[in-house]
């Protein structure tokens, strides 16, 4: 995997990730350089599928500071190129199992093209989230109790 251009730190607090995909996004040009200027806000963005396509709903790619009047809109949906397979497969989990598809990060491919990290994900409930929380402290205590064995 390429660079990291803008990583989705909230959705490992609020989701239970299951499975992770890897899609392309169709950006105009001012939209790539706002990108690779890491001017990325996830918000509260999905992807849904929709007439056998899928669309990224609610990311926030900033305007283009040295683009002209033919800048791009920064909230519009994007279409994500993923095989027809996938997209019905996903439709699929969506569906049956009541699962969200959220984007976890946007990145630099090897070849310098923008993909989307999804996850299939499963919303967690408070009860999870505060494991989750005391797991994290626990683990952070430990790795300092360590560290302050070795010096």
């Amino acid at each position: 995997m390429g660079a990291t251009l803008a990583s989705n730190r909230k959705v490992r607090h609020e989701y239970a990730i299951l499975d992770k995909f890897e899609a392309g996004i169709v950006l105009t040009g001012t939209e790539v350089k706002s990108c690779r200027a890491r001017n990325i806000a996830f918000g509260d963005g999905y992807a849904r599928v929709r007439n056998n396509e899928l669309w990224l709903i609610g990311v926030h790619i900033a305007e283009y500071n040295q683009g002209n009047r033919a800048n791009h809109n920064p909230t519009r949906d994007r279409k994500l190129l993923l095989h027809r397979r996938e997209i019905m497969r996903l439709r699929q989990a969506v569906d049956a199992k009541g699962l969200t598809l959220v984007p976890l990060r946007f990145y630099l491919s090897p070849r310098n093209l923008v993909k989307v990290e999804l996850g299939l994900c499963r919303g967690k409930n408070i009860r999870d989230k505060r494991q989750s929380l005391r797991k994290k402290t626990h683990d952070r205590e430990a790795a300092r109790a360590i560290a302050a064995r070795k010096t």
